[in-house]
C-alpha cells in the first residue's frame, strides 16, 4: 500500500506550501473535486524510491464551536483516510489555544501523528521545539516550508519504515489493469465482465475502505491481474452497491498499474471529473485505453455528438486507443483487451541503443533543431531512460534551450517509428561533452606512445 498522508492545522500556517513542496516531483498531480474533496486536494510526491499520497486540507480555526462545522468534518475524513498525519503549526505564533483543540481533535483520531513546526528561520530551534512538545506527541520536526529547510528529515522520518514502492519491469502474471472510473460509469459491470462471467481464475480478497484490490484472472488462456477500485468482488451483490468515487482509490491503482482502463459513461459525455482522472493517468504516465460505456441504445445523432466531443477534448492524450463498448452484453470488450495488450507491450518495449540514435539522426536530418544565440543545438545519440512510460534519453549540446515544440517534434517522431500504441513517451534532454572522450584521448596517447 502506498502511504496515505494527512495535513492539518490552522490556517496560513503553511500547510499548501508543504503540500506543493511535498508534490513537486510529479508535478503537483492535484485533485480538488467540486461536491467531493472540497476543502480537501490530493496530490502524489516522490523520496528517493518511496512513494506517498498526500491530502490537503482546509484551515481549522481551533475555536471550539468551529470544530463541527464543514470545514472540521472534511478534516475529519482526510483525518480517517490518512495513515499518518501532519499537523502543522506556526513557530512565529507559537503555541496557540487553537492548536491544543485541534491537538485534541487528533488524539481522539487515535492515528499516528507528527508535529511539523513551520516558519522557523530566525527561531532558536531547541526552544522552538520544546514548546510544542508541550502538546503531547512524541515526534516535532522543524522545517521551513516556503524555503524547503527540513522537509527532506521530515520525510525520512515518516517514510523510514514505509516499504519501496516498484514495479517490476515485467509481471509473471501478466498485466495489471486497473478500472477507473466515475460512480455509476460501468465500472462494476464491467469488472464482472473481465472477472466473472468470462473468467477462468479469480477470488475475492477483504480490502479496508480504501483499498485496492488485485484479482488474477485469465482471458482466453492469457494471465491478467485486474486492479478493482469498485471494493466489490461478489457478482450478485455488485450492482446493489452505491459506488463511491475515490481519489485515494484511482490514484493507488495508477500507481499499481501496467495499464489503466478509463470507463467513461456515453449518456453523460466526457466531463470535468473523468478529464481529471485521464489527467492522474497521463501524469502518472502509464499505459491508457479509454472505454466509452452504455454505447448501446443510442441513436447516430447522439454517438456523433459524442465522438465529435471525444476528438475536440481529449487531444491531449493522442495515443490513447478509443473502444465504444457495452460491458453489460460485452459489445466491443475483446477488441478493448486487445488495445490493453498493445499498450502494455509498447509500454515494456526494449529499445536499442543503436537503433534510437540511429532514429535521431533520421528526425535531426529530416528537421535540424532551431538556433540559440546563433549556435545550432546539437544532439547526439540516445538511449533507453525507463519503462512504463518509455522514456529515450537524448544527449547533446545546450539541449536546455530546444523548444517545447521541437521535444514534441521528437516524441512523436520516435512513437511513429517505433509503432508505439497505447501509451505516453518522455523524451529527457542531457547537455555534456561525450561520455567517451577520455577513453578515446587515453587510446590517442597509447597509439602516440
Amino acid at each position: 500500500m502506498i502511504p496515505v498522508i494527512a495535513l492539518i492545522g490552522r490556517p496560513n500556517v503553511g500547510k499548501s506550501t508543504l503540500f506543493n513542496v511535498l508534490t513537486r516531483s510529479r508535478d503537483a498531480i492535484v485533485a480538488n473535486e467540486p461536491g467531493l474533496t472540497r476543502d480537501r486536494q490530493y496530490g502524489v510526491g516522490e523520496r528517493g524510491d518511496k512513494k506517498f499520497i498526500v491530502i490537503d486540507t482546509g484551515g481549522l480555526s481551533g475555536e471550539k464551536q468551529d470544530l463541527d462545522d464543514l470545514m472540521a468534518h472534511q478534516t475529519r475524513l482526510a483525518m480517517e483516510e490518512a495513515d499518518e498525519i501532519l499537523f502543522l503549526v506556526d513557530a512565529q505564533d507559537g503555541l496557540t489555544s487553537g492548536d491544543r483543540l485541534i491537538a485534541d481533535l487528533v488524539r481522539k483520531s487515535g492515528k499516528s501523528c507528527y508535529i511539523v513546526v513551520n516558519k522557523v528561520d530566525g527561531a532558536n530551534p531547541q526552544q522552538v521545539q520544546a514548546e510544542f512538545f508541550a502538546l503531547g506527541f512524541e515526534h516535532v520536526f522543524l522545517i521551513s516550508a516556503a524555503h524547503r529547510k527540513g522537509t527532506g528529515v521530515l520525510l525520512d522520518g515518516l517514510l523510514e519504515s514505509c516499504p519501496a514502492q516498484t514495479i517490476s519491469r515485467e509481471s509473471d502474471t501478466g498485466p495489471q489493469v486497473a478500472v477507473i472510473g466515475r460512480p455509476n460509469v460501468g465500472k462494476s459491470t464491467l469488472i464482472n465482465r473481465l472477472a466473472g462471467e468470462e473468467r477462468v481464475v479469480a477470488f475475492d480478497q477483504p480490502g479496508t475502505t480504501r483499498d485496492t484490490i488485485s484479482v488474477p484472472f485469465e482471458r482466453h488462456a492469457k494471465p491478467y491481474v485486474l486492479i478493482d477500485t469498485a471494493g466489490v468482488r461478489r457478482r450478485g451483490k455488485v450492482h446493489q452497491t452505491i459506488e463511491k468515487f475515490s481519489v485515494i482509490k484511482a490514484l493507488e491503482a495508477i500507481e499499481k498499474a501496467h495499464v489503466v482502463i478509463v470507463v467513461i459513461d456515453a449518456r453523460d459525455g466526457l466531463t470535468d471529473q473523468d478529464l481529471t482522472l485521464l489527467g492522474y493517468v497521463l501524469n502518472g504516465g502509464r499505459a491508457l485505453v479509454i472505454a466509452i460505456n452504455k454505447w448501446d441504445g443510442l441513436d447516430p445523432d447522439q454517438r456523433d455528438q459524442i465522438r465529435s466531443d471525444l476528438k475536440r477534448r481529449l487531444v491531449f492524450v493522442p495515443f490513447a486507443a478509443q473502444h465504444f463498448i457495452s460491458a453489460r452484453h460485452g459489445t466491443g470488450v475483446g477488441e478493448m483487451m486487445a488495445s490493453v495488450d498493445q499498450a502494455y507491450a509498447s509500454a515494456f518495449k526494449d529499445m536499442n541503443t543503436r537503433y534510437l540514435t540511429d532514429l535521431l539522426e533520421e528526425a535531426v536530418f529530416k528537421h535540424n533543431p532551431p538556433l540559440h544565440h546563433g549556435r545550432r543545438v546539437k544532439l547526439r545519440y540516445a538511449h533507453q531512460g525507463g519503462r512504463n512510460p518509455p522514456i529515450i534519453v537524448i544527449h547533446g549540446n545546450q539541449t536546455e534551450h530546444l523548444p517545447a515544440a521541437y521535444k514534441r517534434y521528437l516524441a512523436n517522431f520516435f512513437i511513429t517509428k517505433l509503432k508505439l500504441k497505447g501509451t505516453p513517451l518522455r523524451i529527457e534532454l542531457k547537455s555534456g561533452g561525450n561520455p567517451f572522450a577520455d577513453k578515446n584521448r587515453s587510446k590517442t596517447a597509447k597509439k602516440r606512445g
